[in-house]
């Protein structure tokens, strides 16, 4: 090359392209414009949020064919479809949109209700179901996080609802508000020890917290069944029923609009903890040390982490939180004394609560949510359009199911592929750029 030539003709090639291009892939050029646009939209498609709704939604898809199959006009219409084939159509029409409407009445708002305030009641009703899903699926996402699966909901919120029972209706002389924190305080610290056995257990002899929590709960079961039928421990006074005495007014959490609604001041206790799981989890040392030893308890150990005293930590906090529920349970829903159903399967719903949540804390929030109104919507469902409640159940299954399965969800739905390769590719072509830069 001469050196009379223009410096211009002696830079190389590709830094006389177009700022506004960039090669792609196979030697053509690309809009970077668009190809962040694409990307920034796969992203969105293949994330564990859109997941979760997508799986909702295939859920109650097939909740509507479950609905339409078993409703006797439905299958009266087949035996003559051929001949008239829009009676069928309209038959399904009506059973399936029948029981989403109720199922939206007896959940959001009741448009049958004269006035607002009537119309609104079904809300509080989901948000109350909703309460102690939000803070048993809190525990339950906590464990998944640190890598342990807390299946002993049931026996941790049987022991936290026996203890604020005991404090609600023993303890008769203290005021109102210490009162209720003594009970609350008693009904958290009884579900953590009995969390905090499982994980005392798997810390110090690597015991499985599946099989330790499952059979806790037995145990849960079963001793505050024996206590509920003992006189002098938490059986009603003169009563041969295994069933507990009322709760003293001074230890019931207060309504939050009023005796005509029944949400009460948990729910705000509820959000409160929300966001103090998600600081935890985010923004602390020890939630950083959770998910640390969840990701990879080796690598966790070999940064200086005690694995074994984490795992302790974890379980008590979520044996806590889900005592918490059992304290709402107590407190706040069954007043008039409580028996051994009182989990209500909470319990186990919280695992469904936060699975759909990605144990995520306010997706936990969100997934509680959705779970109350399909609790307070199937009573609806089954009360007006005679829809068996067993539906509801079927449909949080299938939830389960699809969550399990994101690749079913994707082919459903014709979603891409996630690009696992993509991040390896970005970094190659930053590479590429700064060499040509230099």
């Amino acid at each position: 090359m001469s050196a009379n030539e223009p410096v211009d003709s002696q830079l190389p090639t590709i830094a006389q392209e177009s700022p506004n291009r960039e090669p792609g892939q196979d030697g053509t050029e690309v809009d970077p414009g668009r190809s962040r646009w694409s990307v920034a939209i796969r992203e969105i498609l293949n994330g564990s949020a859109m997941i979760s709704v997508l799986a909702v939604i295939l859920a109650i898809v097939i909740g509507g064919i479950l609905i339409a199959v078993t409703d006797d006009t439905v299958q009266e219409t087949a035996g003559y479809f051929f001949s008239r084939p829009g009676d069928m159509f309209s038959a399904i029409w009506n059973s399936v949109s029948g029981a989403y409407i109720s199922l939206f009445q007896g959940s959001i708002y009741n448009f049958r209700r004269p006035g607002f305030a009537n119309g609104i009641r079904p809300l509080m009703d989901t948000l109350t179901f909703a309460t102690p899903l939000i803070v048993a699926g809190l525990g339950v996402a906590l464990g998944f996080r640190a890598g342990l699966f807390n299946i002993g909901g049931r026996g941790q919120m049987l022991f936290g609802a026996s203890a604020a029972g005991w404090v609600a209706f023993s303890f008769s002389g203290l005021p109102f508000p210490i009162h209720l924190i003594v009970a609350i305080v008693a009904g958290v610290a009884a579900g953590a020890v009995w969390g905090g056995i499982a994980g005392l257990l798997k810390a110090t002899t690597g015991a499985n917290e599946v099989i330790t929590t499952i059979m806790l709960n037995y145990v849960a079961y079963y001793f505050v069944y024996w206590m509920l039928s003992t006189q002098g421990l938490l059986q009603l006074p003169g009563s041969n029923n295994p069933k507990s005495p009322a709760m003293l007014p001074s230890a019931v959490l207060p309504p939050m609009f009023g005796v005509q609604y029944s949400l009460h001041w948990g729910f705000i206790v509820a959000i409160a903890v929300t966001i103090f799981v998600w600081w935890l989890l985010n923004r602390s040392r020890l939630g950083f040390e959770f998910k640390a030893v969840g990701f990879n308890p080796n690598a966790a150990r070999v940064a200086g982490i005690n694995v074994p005293r984490m795992m302790t930590y974890v379980m008590l906090f979520s044996g806590a939180l889900v005592g918490l529920a059992g304290v709402f349970q107590v407190l706040g829903t069954v007043t008039t004394g409580f028996s051994s159903g009182i989990d209500a399967g909470i319990g186990f719903d919280a695992i469904t609560v936060a699975l759909l949540g990605r144990s995520r804390p306010w997706g936990v929030f969100a997934a509680a949510i959705l779970f109350g109104a399909f609790k307070a919507g199937g009573f609806a469902m089954q009360a007006s359009q005679g829809i068996p409640v067993d539906i509801v159940l079927v449909v949080q299954s299938v939830i389960v199911l699809l969550i399990a399965a994101p690749p079913l969800v994707r082919a459903v739905f014709r979603l891409p592929k996630p690009n696992l390769l993509a991040p390896v590719k970005s970094a190659k072509s930053q590479g590429k750029k700064a060499v040509v830069t230099k």
